[in-house]
């Protein structure tokens, strides 16, 4: 099986199952002389990690990573960076009954497909328990944008719909994001949120929802304007979430409605000289190139497929079955999602930065041409 990596300058390899001993990763490309230790990789792991919540799977993990190789005395060495955390509360008996089904909704047939084959132990390889690791190496990667970039960056995400209940951009607040259990940035949204899912749990049923990821004081200049453009290589990372079923940029599906007058990021010069704009429908990215703006990404992450409602499906050998998927299961995986859709932006971010670095990109804006008399 291929495609277990991501990247190009910064490039990470996960490996592991759901339900096996230990999952982990290898990042590669990260500058020697970087301070990194495993509390500079922990916190972003406590917020995604399962049972911190009832809306969320109750699987008790503690996520606890481990550094094993390319961090000596504090510090990276520029070798790759090992990275494992061991499983600890696997119920593989919850799956035995679906061991020959395939659930609706999941990797399951499509996996059996391909290979022949599959772990149907909380779903093996395609489980989002590997995303653990994509939060690791986005932490690292968050370590290199602050080291590098020269402005202070924030690479920070919220939940901005669930089950078709969206909020009130008026009441955005970054700290409310951070202290409810749907990372959503509307106090009073959060609430009736809460309502719909203790409602769809107890009817053994499950919600989407949608993920922003906003990244502050990235540079002008990362990207390229034609296969390496920033804007797709953020999609593909996000579309490698799992249960990501759409991405926008910028004001994304929306622009289409709007005209060239409205959706036109008007431009200016500051009184530093430094180019503005008035609007940022662009997202922060024009022709793949970013512009100095916050980069805005958007998620959409379809309902959980785990669920307890029976629903029809056939099995390997091709018969009609009713397929009840018992477990702990998020009954709105986007929540846990948050963090990894900041990690893979991170992720990102920080491979174009080091690319840019490795071109001779200016990170600061370019001094204007003087025109000659």
């Amino acid at each position: 099986m291929a495609g277990n990596s991501f990247g190009t300058q910064f490039r990470f390899t996960t490996f592991g199952e759901s339900h096996g001993s230990q999952i982990g990763c290898i990042v590669d490309g990260v500058p020697a002389g970087l301070s990194l230790s495993e509390a500079d990789i922990q916190p972003d792991l406590d917020r995604r990690k399962p049972g911190t919540s009832k809306y969320v799977t109750q699987r008790r993990e503690g996520d606890e990573v481990s550094i094993v190789s390319g961090v000596f005395e504090g510090q990276t060495t520029g070798t790759p960076i090992g990275l494992i955390i061991h499983n600890g509360d696997q119920r593989s008996k919850d799956y035995g009954e679906i061991k020959d089904q395939f659930r609706p909704g999941h990797a399951d047939f499509t996996y059996w497909q391909k290979y022949g084959v599959r772990d149907y132990r909380g779903g093996g390889r395609s489980s989002a328990r590997e995303t653990a690791m994509r939060v690791a190496a986005g932490a690292i990667a968050k370590r290199i944008l602050a080291d590098i970039c020269p402005q202070p960056v924030t690479v920070r995400g919220a939940m901005v719909a669930m089950g078709g209940l969206g909020i009130d951009r008026a009441k955005w607040q970054w700290d409310t994001a951070a202290s409810n259990a749907f990372f959503c940035p509307d106090a009073q949204a959060a609430e009736v949120w809460a309502i719909e899912l203790d409602r769809l749990r107890k009817d053994g049923n499950s919600a989407g929802g949608v993920i922003e990821v906003v990244a502050d004081g990235i540079p002008a200049g990362l990207g390229a304007p034609v296969y390496s453009k920033l804007d797709s290589d953020l999609a593909a990372a996000l579309m490698s979430i799992n249960a990501a079923k759409g991405v926008e940029i910028g004001d994304g599906f929306a622009a289409a409605a709007l005209n060239g007058v409205g959706n036109a990021d008007e431009m200016g010069v500051d009184n530093h000289g430094h180019p503005t704009f008035d609007s940022n429908h662009a997202g922060g990215i024009l022709g793949g190139i970013s512009t100095g703006q916050p980069v805005v990404t958007r998620l959409a992450i379809k309902p959980t497929s785990s669920i307890l409602t029976s629903r029809a499906s056939i099995n390997r050998f091709g018969e009609p079955v009713s397929v009840v998927t018992k477990g702990r299961h998020d009954p709105c995986v986007a929540i846990r999602g948050v963090p990894v859709a900041e990690a893979m932006v991170a992720i990102v971010l920080a491979d174009h930065l080091l690319q840019a670095r490795a071109e001779g990109v200016p990170l600061t804006p370019r001094p204007w041409d003087q025109r000659e008399d």
